[in-house]
């Protein structure tokens, strides 16, 4: 950076599903703050994850995959993604470099087109393109469809190209203070973020139809007296067939998913965890509005 002056912003990651934005924004803070799956639709929510240096504040937002929408969870994930493109300063539309363009990134360009923020073309996966000279190719043809401010290549996995995306983000947010503490790394409360990471292990550990259909409450958080956290959640599932699969022979998958999950909210917090887990079928709850806003899916 050319100046000195300290910058503070927000830059929203908007793409398709299975990008990478998740895996992006958590090596670009440091710390793992949004679930990572390779399960489409992983993120459901815009999370926040702040970056702090001494010459710049960044907040991360990031964004559900945009997607085609087959309940009412599926269209307040494309609206929280979309809507987020109005609130930020600078916008990262992320796209993986081993996969065609096709029409979830057009759908996303349109929206783009209509905005005034900056855009960058983040290349995400960028390790696993076989022939490198294909990068080229890739831009053009990215940049035949928008006017990006910037194009970056990066390979969130390996880290690469972090540090020419942190610059390209940084010299368009507007001069002004940080808003968080160096050392707070999200705006979410720790119950929101352990029910995540609860939700992540669920993915990780089952299949076919059984992780869409996936939701997951955080009922009771409490500090006890000797530094602990004691956790109480429920896995709501739309089947009984499916809390079957989520609790596994014996209780085996729910242990293996609780040990897990309290693994990551230890490393996390830096205290000892104990967590209650309870499967409940809710039929239908991705439809259901209310239950929608009990989970926290509120109308962007």
């Amino acid at each position: 950076m050319a100046e000195n002056k300290h910058r503070t912003g927000f830059a929203a990651l908007v793409g398709r599903p299975n990008v990478g934005k998740s895996t992006l924004m958590n090596g670009m803070i440091g710390e793992k703050i949004s679930i990572m799956s390779d399960r489409p639709q992983t993120t459901r929510n815009k999370i926040m994850g702040i970056f702090s240096a001494d010459h710049a504040q960044i907040m991360f937002l990031d964004t559900p995959g945009v997607h085609k929408p087959l309940h009412k969870l599926g269209e307040y994930m494309n609206q929280a993604a979309i809507g987020a493109l109005n609130q930020v300063d600078v916008i990262l539309f992320v796209v993986d470099a081993c996969e065609k363009k096709g029409a979830g990134e057009r759908f996303i360009i349109e929206h783009l087109k209509r905005v005034k923020t900056p855009v960058l073309l983040v290349i995400n996966k960028i390790d696993k393109l076989e022939d490198k000279s294909k990068l080229l190719e890739i831009m053009s043809s990215y940049r035949d469809d928008l006017n990006f401010d910037a194009v970056v290549p990066v390979s969130a996995l390996e880290k690469e190209g972090f540090a020419e995306l942190q610059e390209e983000i940084v010299r368009r947010l507007p001069e002004g203070p940080s808003l968080f503490p160096e050392d707070e790394l999200t705006d979410q409360p720790m119950r929101v973020i352990a029910a995540e990471m609860i939700r992540e292990k669920v993915l990780r550990n089952t299949h076919d139809e059984v992780p869409h259909a996936i939701a997951v409450e955080v009922d009771e958080f409490k500090e006890r007296s000797n530094g602990n956290i004691f956790i109480r959640a429920t896995i709501f599932v739309e089947r009984e067939s499916q809390k079957g699969i989520v609790i596994g022979a014996k209780g085996s998958l729910l242990k293996k998913i609780g040990q897990e999950a309290r693994q990551d909210i230890e490393n996390l917090t830096g205290c000892g965890v104990f967590l209650d887990l309870w499967v409940k079928v809710q039929a239908d709850w991705r439809n259901k509005s209310k239950m929608l806003k009990e989970l926290g899916y509120k109308e962007p």
